[in-house]
């Protein structure tokens, strides 16, 4: 398992701790708890949530305080921008994008007070997360996907 820090302070990319490919098709191993311990992930994950999602869908930005996820595109692909909204932090309003994708198997843990939103690359994606908490809708903030402040770069102008 490879564990990578990114541009942003407590975001890290992931490949999980198995995947293996041959003639017959893949098997990836997606999460263990003691892997991911022993590399310095030690978060309890108690909820897991996905979503499918077609072609040039935009899944708006949004998070909370509270919350780590780990991210996986389960199929498909999609892009992926993480941005810090901790006021108090030196790093407040940067961001990130990734690219995600049932190809590359790459996932992104996300620490609290960070947003995150995808846009479908493909005909169809399915976006897969674990949570630390249970999803909580009013404990959530949002940010525009388009919000001028934050100059997001995404690789379509004009999304679903």
């Amino acid at each position: 398992m490879n564990v990578n820090k990114t541009n942003l302070d407590g975001v890290l990319i992931i490949d999980p701790p198995t995947n293996f490919i041959d003639f017959r098709g893949s098997y990836i191993e997606i999460y263990n708890d003691r892997i991911y311990k022993e590399n310095g992930i030690p978060q309890e994950f108690i909820q897991d949530d996905i979503s499918t999602s077609k072609k040039n869908a935009l899944r708006g930005i949004h998070g909370d305080s509270t919350t780590t996820k780990l991210v996986t595109c389960l199929f498909g692909s999609f892009h992926l921008i993480v941005v810090n909204n901790d006021a108090d932090h030196y790093e407040y309003k940067k961001w990130q994008s990734f690219e995600l994708s049932d190809k590359n198997r790459k996932q992104v843990l996300i620490p609290p007070k960070f947003g995150n939103g995808h846009l479908v690359l493909s005909d169809i994606a399915i976006f897969h997360y674990k949570q630390t908490t249970e999803y909580f809708r009013e404990g959530q903030f949002t940010i525009k996907w388009n919000d001028p402040n934050y100059n997001f770069r995404w690789p379509i102008d004009n999304p679903i």
